[in-house]
Order: C-alpha cells, then structure tokens, then sequence
C-alpha cells in the first residue's frame, strides 16, 4: 500500500484480473470483480459518501455489512435508481452508477450543514414543540417546508421496470446464516437426508470465517470443503445474496433473494430479485452478531468504523482503512483487528481497561503494535475525515482511522419475531435469544458465544436436536481445529464522553437527546425510540439500541433490562416493493376470475369491469351508447319484456349431511328445518357480533342435500365461517359444505315474458303450478340435468338456471336462439343494479358490517330462539337504539337531480359546515320505470322519517339536494309481479 490508495497487493477475494469501471457523484474511479461500493470507494481514499439525516454532518463507511447506518446512497438511474442502499451490499458491477443523497449543491460543499450550527434547537422532539407556534394550526405553515427536507432520497420518477418473483416453499431444516456456527448445522442436516434449505445475505458464504474474524488456514479449507458439499447434494437449497427478513407464526419465514442486483444488465426475462415464503419444519438461527461501537465525540467523522468492518475489509477486499490507525476498545476481539491491520499500517490500541490477556499482549508487541491501557477517546478530530483523536488525558494521537470495539450485539431479531422474549447477559451486557415458541434453535455468535471452536459445537448441537425432534439420525460430522490465539468477546467499562456523541448514526440521536428524553418522561425504551427516533432507520438500529439503552439505564439508575429493549419487526432488514408484491402488479395484482360465459361476454360486445376478483359485463352499449344509456334502455327492457344476465360469479355451496338442517339452523336466522324438497328460501346470517354480513337463498334438493347461493363479494368469507363452525364451534354436526362456485354456470332471466320464453324452451315444467314461487326443478336439457329457481333479485319474475360450467355458453345461446321471439336482451350489472334499487333489496353497499336485521328491516325474519349465530349480541342495548340509522328510500324534491352515493343526509336547508349528519346514501340511480331519480339510505330513525324532507349534502361536489325520505321499496312493494 502506498501513498493514499488504500489497496494492498495481495489477498482478498476480489479478482485483480477483471478491473471494472464505475462513478460516485459523477467521478469516475476504478475497482475490481467481487468489490462492494463501500470497499471500492474506500479503496479509492474516497471517505466521505453521504451527509447525515438531521444535521448534515459528513459521513462515511462504519461498518461492513447489512447493519451500515451512515454510508446510504443512492444507485442506479432514471425509474431503476434506488435511494437509500447500503454502500455495503452494492455489488460492483461494470458500468455501475452511484451518487450521494441528501446534500445541496454537493456533498462537499452542503447548505444544509448549517443544520449543524443551529444543533441545540434541534434536539429530540424539537419538531413537537417548535412547529405549533404561533397557534394550533402553526403547523399548516410550515408544513411545505418541512415536506420539502424530509426523506433521505429521491424515490425513482416512474414505475420500476423489472420483474419480481414469489416462490412458496417446504423443508425439514432451515439454516439462517453461513458463518462456523451455520456450516456445521446445515452439513450435519444435510448429510443425514433432511430436506434443508440455508439462506445467508451474502455474496460468498463463510460469516466470520470470510471476514476473518473467525482464523485459521485449516477453518478456511474446512469451510471450502463443507460449501462445495451442500452445493452438490440434491436435498439442499443453498441461497446466497438472501436476507431472512420475516419470522412468522407456524415456522414460516420470509426471505428475499437478490438474484441480478450485481449485473450490469439484468438477462432477459430473468427477475431482480425473488420472495421467498418458505415453511419448515425445524429453523436453526446461526445470525452471528454486530460489533458495538464505543462512545466518544464527534464519533460519525468519516474514516471512524467498526474494527471489525476494518478486518472485513481487509481480508475480503485487500483494503486497509489507513496508514495510521488508532483502535479504541474495551474489550479482546480489537486485538485481533490490530493484529491483522499491524503488517499494514501502523496500530495504536486505547484500552478502557487495566489489562488484557499475556498471550494478546505479547502478540501485539510482537507485531509492533502500540498500546494504552486505562484510557479513553474522548473526541475524533478532523473537518470532513478524521485525523487525528483526543485522549481524556489530553494527548493528541494522530489517525487517519479511528477504529471502535466495544463489545458484540447479537443479532437477535428473527429470534425475537418468532416469539422468543430476550433475556439479558450480564457476562456479556447485551441480550441473547430466549425461550423459542417456534420449533427453532440457536448457535453461535447469536446465541452470545464468541469462540469459534464454541460456535462449530453449537452448530453441530443444532442440528442433532433438530434431527432428533425430526426422527432422523444426526450424520457425523467432524470439526476443525482453530488458531490457538483468539480472543474473549467479555466488554468492559464503557465512559460515555462529553461533546456530541452521536448514539444513532442514521438519525442524528445523539447521547444529549437521550438524556432529555429521560428528563422529560420517556424513560422505556419503547418511548424513547418514539421520541427521539432511536432505532427507527433502515438499520433498525443494529449499531445504536443497545448504547442507547446502556445510557438511559444509567441516566434513571437501573439495570439495563429494566427499561426493556424495543419490539423487533419484520423486516429485520431492508426489502423492496417490488419484492413483496412479486408479479401481483398491474393486472396481476389480484387474481382474475372469469365467468364460464366470459368469452360469450366479449362476443356480444360486452363492457367489462372489474367486480371484486371476477370480469362481470357493466352492460352491452350499442352504437353511439355511453353506458349510463346501455344500463337504462336494459333496464327498462327487463321491466317490459325480458332480459338474461350472467350470474355464474354468485357464490355457491354444496351442503351435505344428516345434520345439514340443524347446520342451516344455526347459521340463518329464519327457519331452515321444514324446508321441504324442491323449495328454496332467502336467508340472512349474522356474524357473532350480531351484524348481518351476508344473504342469499338455500334450496332443499333433498332431505340431507341442499344447495347455497351467497353474494359474489361474500362467497369466501360465508365458506370461511362456515368451514369454522363445521371444525372449531360445532365438530360434531355430521353435515359437510363443498365450494361449487366454478362447478356451475348460471343465468337469471327475468321479466314479464320470462316463462314465456322458458316454456318455449322447456315445456311446462316451468309453468305456474309445477313450479311456484321459489320452487326448484331439476329438467333434462341436452343430456344434462338444468336446475331452475324461480327467484328473483330484480323484482320481475324471474328465475335463476344453472348448469355444468362447460354448457354455460351453450345455454346463453340456446337462450338467445329461443328468445328472438320474445324479444330477449342481455343486461349487465349496471342495469342489475337499477332494477334492485327500485325494488329496495340489499348488495354489499348496504350490508358492509355495520348493519342489524332492523337496520335494514328485516327483524321480523329472526326465530325467537337463540340458536343463531348472533343471537345473544344482537341483542345489545346500542343494537336495538331507535336512534340508529335504518334503511329508507330517498326521492329527490325534482325528480330530475341526482345523488350520489355516499353523500351525507342533513336536516339544514342551505349548505352548512359543520353540520350533523343523519345518515348517508348508500346507493343511487335513475329510474326509467319511475323516470326519477331515486336512491337508498340508512338514516338516524328510519321509517319516522317517512314523509319527511331533508337534504343530501356533498361538499366536493358543491351540491346540497333537497330529497323526501320514502319507503325503501319503490317498485311493486307488494310483490305481486315476481310472485304471478
């Protein structure tokens, strides 16, 4: 190394025969194959990469790895950049383009470090306290001027062009991480058959033994051996570049797995990165463990980094942080940092404590490395690098890297989402995973051993309790020995310093902000991260919660436990949009469900739309037709002649069993037990709470055998709560529910003409006496069994035919063939949804949850027992208030001006804000029948309100209609029609 290039000739894994080109800020520097950004910059002298959040202050690479809080940037142009990237896990590629965030006009030269002057306004919580002045609504002002500063990036101008994917899968053991403790678990799991998946965010497998952390040539061959092993065995998956981010309930983890993150161009038809959901059925969490900075002033200077991120950087990517380095420690481990940096650089070590081990010692002398015991850092010095740190005794040691070693951190999340409560180490002083919910174990560095001898144990110890609880026979595994010379990872005193030392890189949270949170009453650490935002950046505070909450132990007194630690979350790290939505984009954001007579639909010219996850006709316009003139002219049509439309998407459930009446009993609240054969009849289920949230019709088809329909909306969630009570409520009714929705199509036909035109098609087995109102029939058609219920959801009569899916279209056209002589025309839900508006009967828009059996006038359908579900909560007091809002109709005072629905019901004539309301429009349309505009809704005291005028106001609109309250029930209110 020579002169300020920080690249030794030798070592590392990066390829010097493969240079590779790339630009930070515009600059264009060169590295080599197998580089981060971090470590290319770095190579480069390039120290200052970002400026920080709050203050602006000038930052640089501090760590290694996922857990970096300082070196954020964003890479990549136009809609593929992607701000806040760790400089850490940016693979180089050829070509690759980075640039630096936050800063104005340069990161050199920031405005906004002015920040940095006016630091003591911008203390914790200063934006709570400043932004109200000069009155309650203070914030309204400066609100654009805060929009305009926050963020730490610029999200990308347009939608990300690159592909994702999602993939489900099942093992018997997964192994979270790659390092000693990692490698042993998953090769004595995969040699002994088990079906084993290891994931390990990394480019290149090895954890601690990669870094260099974990030493020792025959480790290192060890680990080659192991990981050309498993790549070669048909029963494991090995996953580099994936990140567990996600514990979940059951063993379920989510991973995502950076697939062309580290190419120039991203192959063709090939995704960026892929979702993993992955089941098993033992988890071994080998997630090592974070190095802990020590405190001191002015700790964020770039050239400031963990020691072990110095020792990372040196044995992966022949980079050496610095000519002149200064160590600051508390413990042992910064000794074997020294040692490697010693051939290098020159090394100076500050030890808080007394002492450390002879054999360290005599190692460090050895390699002429100088040492300060019983010491402190108090302050890095330096403008936009470090050069130089102030020790507490006054002395002034020059650096060109300042390297901190307080301790270790286990990475602990995943642990913690699974259930397990951490338990505190006070051999260590940090916490350690606890007593697991989840069929998982822990080893290594993450369960608080530091000794790589201790972690292949561990490891191996694993596995062979994952296997046995797995009834599979552990495979032998032998170890490796490891260098003699390793070091206790036991902390000692850490001083906390005067001058701004910053606790929370990523967020400005400095020790003083700390403090004040805990003078001010924020003294649990779930209301300090709140507070001061501790913790809260896409770190998730891996370098800064266990300081922070050293600190405030020590401000209130107390033991480091009894203030708690804060919730771990998924995502443990940072993840992509793009990776959790996989292909569900676009179009493919919800699955797409077509009706067995789609393709009929878009023959016949057909104006689709989304309804729920199914394509449904809006209507059939014809030339020069919008579609509120389609869905009149069908309308009315359905009133004066006859009309066919699609119903096939109607949720439909097949019951079966001796006990399938006493079932219905329970989930209706009318009478189910003497529906006779060949009847049908409309029902309402309640949820337990006493709210209606479904209705539809149930005919009997036989004495054990009877056939549901539920609303296209609510299909899932009825065979959801059905399948429940079947299971869990009641386990012993013998009866049996089977989805049929894609088993059948259906078509209502409806209308004044329909049995007309059935007759013509069927012959009198749809006539008035053999088949009456809500009867079903099952008649021979074309070689199948046609099922016809003479129901009717648009008032008219009507009925509902159901055959195989696969005859759905057949049917339509044997319908349109019979129907030119009575003058058939299809509708759509736009005209559906007319005529059921006109006759007052209920969709989703007026049954969303919050509705009684009175609410919408049905209480006369419930059975005096209590054997419903609901039953007993739909009595409540607040249920039953006749204040509450009931289903009414609604006619405009000019029959000519619309609603809409949604719209507010007040009693002011002029429009007035505020205003109380009386309710809401739940639905709204024009009539062609009644040539008005009419509509629905639910007002405070319903039917008292009959004959009443009040007022639908909408404000966004500017309208203020003045509308009679009717009844609900427009059009042929005693039923006579659908009944003749």
């Amino acid at each position: 190394m020579s002169g300020k290039a920080h690249r030794i000739d030798s070592g590392g894994r990066i390829d010097r025969e493969r240079p590779l080109r790339f630009t930070f800020d515009g600059r264009k520097y060169t590295a080599y194959e197998g580089d981060t950004l971090a470590s290319a910059l770095l190579a480069n002298d390039c120290l200052l990469l970002a400026r920080s959040f709050k203050y602006h202050r000038p930052r640089g690479v501090f760590s290694a790895g996922s857990e970096e809080p300082s070196a954020l940037v964003t890479v990549g142009r136009g809609n593929r950049s992607e701000p806040n990237t760790r400089a850490t896990t940016v693979e180089l590629h050829d070509g690759l383009v980075a640039r630096s965030q936050n800063a104005w006009p340069s990161l050199r030269f920031d405005i906004g470090a002015i920040n940095n002057l006016f630091g003591r306004f911008f203390s914790a919580g200063f934006y709570y306290k400043t932004f109200m002045w000069p009155g309650a609504k203070g914030w309204q002002f400066y609100e654009r001027f805060i929009r305009r500063t926050a963020g730490m990036g610029v999200a990308p101008p347009s939608a990300d062009p690159d592909r994702y994917e999602r993939i489900e899968a099942f093992c018997d053991v997964l192994v979270v991480g790659t390092g000693p403790a990692g490698l042993a678990a998953a090769a004595t799991a995969a040699r002994s058959g088990a079906r084993v998946i290891i994931a390990d965010e990394n480019a290149v497998p090895g954890g601690a033994i990669r870094s260099g952390i974990a030493a020792g040539d025959e480790l290192r061959d060890w680990a080659a051996h192991i990981v050309a092993e498993l790549e070669s065995l048909d029963n494991v998956t090995l996953l580099q570049r994936c990140t567990a981010f996600g514990y979940y309930d059951s063993n379920v983890l989510g991973l995502v797995e950076r697939l062309n993150e580290h190419v120039a161009e991203i192959p063709a038809g090939q995704a960026r990165q892929r979702h993993w959901v992955v089941r098993a059925r033992e988890v071994i969490l080998a997630t090592g463990a974070i190095e802990r900075p020590m405190l001191l002033a002015d700790n964020d200077l770039p050239g400031v980094m963990l020691a072990s991120a110095a020792q990372g950087f040196l044995n992966e990517f022949a980079v050496c942080p610095g000519e002149n380095i200064l160590i600051y420690t508390n413990n042992d481990s910064a000794y074997m940092t020294a040692l490697a940096l010693a051939p290098h650089a020159r090394v100076t070590v500050v030890d808080t404590r007394s002492e450390c081990s002879q054999a360290l010692l005599d190692a460090c002398h050895g390699a002429n490395v100088i040492t300060f015991f019983g010491n402190q850092v108090q302050r890095a010095l330096g403008r936009q690098r470090v050069s130089a740190a102030a020790l507490n005794d006054g002395q002034k040691v020059a650096c060109d890297a300042l390297l901190l070693s307080g301790g270790w951190t286990p990475t602990i999340a995943l642990h913690s989402q699974a259930g397990g409560k951490p338990r505190f180490d006070d051999r260590l002083q940090t916490f350690l995973p606890g007593e697991p919910r989840e069929p998982w174990l822990s080893a290594g560095a993450c369960n608080g051993e530091m000794a790589t001898a201790a972690c292949l144990q561990q490891g191996l110890a694993a596995a062979e309790a994952a296997l046995d609880r797995l009834g599979l026979t552990a495979a032998r595994l032998e170890l490796p020995s490891v260098a003699a010379l390793e070091a206790s990872a036991i902390p000692g005193p850490m001083p906390e310093p005067d001058g701004k030392c910053f606790v929370d890189l990523q967020n400005d949270v400095t020790l003083d902000d700390v403090r004040q949170g805990v003078s001010e009453g924020y003294a649990s650490a779930e209301l300090l991260k709140r507070y001061t935002a501790l913790g809260m950046g896409t770190d998730q505070g891996k370098t800064a919660n266990l300081n922070g909450l050293a600190a405030m132990a020590a401000l209130r007194g107390e033991a480091i436990p009894a203030v708690g630690i804060t919730t771990f979350r998924p995502p443990a790290a940072p993840v992509t949009m793009g990776a959790i939505a996989g292909r569900k984009h676009g179009e493919h954001i919800s699955p797409v469900r077509h009706s067995p007579l789609h393709a009929w639909h878009q023959r016949h010219g057909a104006l689709l739309s989304d309804a729920g996850l199914w394509k449904r006709p809006l209507g059939y316009p014809r030339d020069g037709e919008d579609r509120r003139a389609a869905a009149l002219r069908e309308a009315a049509h359905v009133r004066n002649a006859v009309g066919c439309c699609d119903v096939s998407t109607l949720g439909k459930i097949d019951i079966q069993g001796p006990d399938t009446r006493e079932l219905l009993e329970r989930l209706y609240v009318n009478r189910f037990a003497n529906l006779a054969p060949g009847k049908a009849r409309y029902g309402v289920m309640l949820q337990d709470d006493g709210f209606v949230y479904d209705d539809g019709t149930t005919a009997c088809l036989g004495e054990q055998h009877f056939f549901m329909t539920t609303t296209t909306d609510h299909a899932a969630l009825v065979l959801r709560n059905m399948e429940f009570a079947l299971q869990v409520t009641w386990p012993t009714l013998r009866a049996h529910a089977c989805d049929v929705t894609e088993q059948w199509a259906a078509i209502a036909v409806a209308g004044p003409r329909s049995r007309d035109l059935l007759r013509a098609m069927l012959g009198d087995a749809v006539s008035a006496e053999r088949l009456p109102f809500m009867g079903i029939a099952n008649i021979p058609w074309k070689g199948h069994s046609l099922r016809v219920l003479r129901i009717s959801f648009s008032g008219e009569l009507g009925y509902e035919l159901y055959v195989p899916a696969d005859c759905g279209e057949l049917l339509a056209d044997e319908l349109v063939r019979a129907g030119e002589a009575f003058d058939l025309m299809p509708y759509g839900l736009d005209a559906m949804d007319i005529l059921r508006i006109e006759k007052g009967h209920l969709t989703g828009a007026d049954i969303d949850g919050n509705r009684t059996l009175d609410d919408l006038g049905l209480a006369a359908m419930a059975r005096k027992d209590d054997r419903f579900i609901g039953a007993a909560l739909r009595q409540r007091p607040g249920l039953n208030d006749v204040q509450r809002n009931k289903l009414v109709g609604l006619q405009p005072v000019d029959p000519q001006q619309p609603i809409v629905a949604g719209a507010h019901i007040v009693a002011e004539k002029e429009p007035r804000e505020p205003s109380v309301s009386l309710g809401h429009v739940s639905s709204a349309c024009y009539s062609p029948t009644l040539k008005r505009e009419i509509g629905l809704a639910f007002v405070r005291g319903g039917e008292v309100l009959h004959g009443h005028t009040v007022h639908v106001t909408n404000p966004l609109a500017g309208t203020h209609v003045a509308v009679k309250v009717v009844p609900a029930h427009f059009f042929d209110s005693k039923g006579e029609r659908l009944r003749g």
